[in-house]
């Protein structure tokens, strides 16, 4: 029995592009950067004071009651959710609650929670946590608090596979269709890492760039970290149009694979099983592909890895591809990152324009692909695919191509 072909009919977004998935893809589209000295946290004693942040919240309405109970990127999730359920025509009272679930994935946790207590109990000497920090704190809470706000009572839990969360989610969401156990999943991704405690972690790593995110440039110092939440509504393609849903892309197949060898540095192998994978399992070819969102990071050693995978995959037509990665914009949002990127995969298939790399500013022989440096490029775009590889090896990539 052939499985159901699995759409995407809403989108959602906030990241320091902007607050909706229409302003982020207009940002993308125009290659314009959000990364900056961060203003809108304590950043102590760290030295590296770049990121992309989100510098005021829309209008949310969310109650307070509900508020206190929820950390930065649960609040981001239920943003993001709202906004992709609104953009498919789903309501609240048009929804099947039971039939309805949501898969959100991040890479780290409610860290703010946790700065908070580390802060008054250390250093301010306070005796007790604050009351909710646990259901701040848990991986799980974005998935839970999307599913309190809108009523959903189908499969709901996290997924966290660190820059892989989203497209393991959406990895995820897919089975729960083609497994009939919901007729309508919002999946995604969420985290709000511009935190002391994350950042000062990351600036050990000796990975963060002083003072921009340069993906495939010669002269690229490192990566940027951002915050954000994406989240897509996904439904079975007979299931969307029996409701005469807007139908934006099919989320043609997935690739799953694990390096199996290091917890920080990639491999060649990993990521290209990977993408192998989605291809096979979206039945493309690698010549029915036009478009690669990369992974991207701008680290020295991941941009050289990821390209030579993706030659490894693409063979002689590597260099036909247009690539790009949109961190160079929204920096690297873990967790989040591969739903704000399906934003821009979704949107290149629709308009036939390919986001660019910003901050390009050197050839590197050793990444000689096409990346679109600078400024979008106009180009019919039948498929994309989205890559996320992550530390630890798990590497998650997602296909989307036009009906």
């Amino acid at each position: 029995m052939a499985r159901p072909r699995i759409v995407i009919t809403g989108l959602g977004g906030i990241c320091a592009l902007g607050t909706s998935s229409t302003v982020i893809w207009e940002a993308m589209r125009g290659g314009r950067a959000a990364i900056g000295e961060i203003t809108t946290t304590e950043l102590h004693d760290l030295k590296n004071r770049i990121g992309a942040e989100i510098k005021a919240l829309p209008d949310h309405g969310m109650d307070h009651k509900r508020l206190v109970t929820m950390d930065r990127y649960s609040l981001l999730a239920v943003i993001a959710a709202g906004e992709a359920l609104q953009n498919a025509g789903l309501s609240a009272e048009a929804l099947d609650a039971e039939r309805t679930g949501a898969i959100v994935g991040t890479g780290v946790c409610g860290w703010q929670a946790i700065e908070d207590n580390y802060r008054s109990i250390l250093l301010e000497g306070k005796t007790r946590a604050g009351i909710f920090t646990v259901p701040r704190v848990m991986p799980g809470a974005p998935a839970g608090q999307v599913s309190m706000q809108f009523g959903l009572k189908g499969p709901v839990f996290g997924a966290t596979s660190a820059c892989s969360s989203a497209n393991h989610a959406f990895a995820v969401a897919v089975d729960q269709l083609c497994m009939g156990r919901a007729d309508v999943m919002l999946a995604g991704g969420t985290d709000a890492p511009l935190i002391y405690g994350v950042l000062k972690a990351w600036e050990a790593l000796r990975v963060l760039a002083p003072d921009a995110c340069r993906p495939f440039s010669a002269d690229r110092l490192g990566l940027v970290l951002g915050e954000g939440a994406g989240m897509a509504v996904l439904e079975t393609q007979e299931h969307a149009e029996a409701r005469g849903a807007p139908i934006l892309a099919e989320l043609a197949g997935v690739g799953l694979s694990a390096d199996a060898a290091d917890i920080v540095a990639p491999t060649i192998e990993g990521p290209a099983n990977a993408m192998k994978a989605c291809l096979r399992d979206a039945g493309l070819k690698p010549e029915d592909v036009d478009y690669i969102n990369a992974h991207g990071t701008g680290t020295k050693a991941n941009d050289q890895i990821e390209t030579a995978a993706i030659k490894q995959v693409f063979g002689e037509y590597s260099g036909r591809l247009s690539v790009s990665s949109t961190k160079s914009m929204h920096a690297h949002c873990l967790g989040a990152s591969g739903a704000i990127e399906l934003i821009a995969c979704v949107m290149a298939l629709k308009e036939g324009i390919v986001p660019p790399t910003a901050g390009y500013r050197e050839a590197d022989p050793d990444c000689d692909l096409d990346v679109t440096p600078l400024e979008a490029r106009s180009r019919t775009v039948r498929a994309a695919i989205s890559n996320a590889f992550a530390f630890g090896g798990t590497n998650a990539v997602v296909a989307v191509k036009a009906l």
